[in-house]
């Protein structure tokens, strides 16, 4: 016969154990989550193998599963650094910053951004001198294009290293998946 004071303890810990679950699982989805930084196109200001934490919260809420927003509670801003469903390969997620809202006209020509024909100041862009001229001349040349409504243009801060909107495309809002607000972890502190 089992003891009824032991199947409580049991009982307890099981429920314990349930409800945190239930919180984590709720957090993950709705508020924050963790992600590894795999590439060095957001170099200096991420590394290759920094832990960040995104905010999925910021911009609204999305159904589990489907990935649906129901609710929006915000748009990204230039500047944002944004962690994204990568559009040639859904499976992926992507971290870039944007650059262009929509509705604006993009140009690049060298290191120069023009939005809207104004010269943007950029002070995330990162020109590694190492790089020597190899960089591709479609690198040197954007636009000018429109930012269509529900998109946005984004760059990788490593601007020679950085395969982003010049290449595949502007990201549409309902595939941000958050703002990227802390490196909790980092191989380079």
């Amino acid at each position: 016969m089992t003891d009824p004071k032991r199947k409580s303890k049991i009982r307890d810990y099981a429920e314990t154990l349930a409800i945190a679950l239930l919180i984590a699982l709720f957090v993950r989805t709705f508020v924050v989550q963790a992600f590894k930084i795999p590439s060095s196109s957001m170099v200096p200001t991420l590394l290759v193998g920094d832990h960040i934490l995104v905010n999925k919260f910021i911009y609204g809420l999305r159904i589990p599963l489907v990935g649906k927003k129901v609710l929006t509670f915000g748009s990204p801003e230039r500047g944002d650094v944004i962690v994204f469903i990568y559009p040639r390969d859904r499976s992926k997620d992507f971290i870039k910053r944007v650059i262009g809202l929509p509705g604006e006209k993009i140009e690049i020509i060298g290191r120069n951004i023009y939005i809207n024909d104004r010269l943007m100041e950029d002070p995330w862009g990162y020109y590694p001198a190492d790089m020597g001229s190899w960089h591709a001349a479609s690198r040197e040349h954007f636009g000018p294009k429109t930012v269509p409504q529900g998109m946005l243009f984004v760059l990788g801060d490593n601007r020679y290293n950085s395969q982003d909107s010049r290449y595949w495309g502007f990201v549409p809002l309902d595939d941000v998946l958050g703002e990227a607000f802390i490196i909790y972890w980092s191989w380079d502190w």
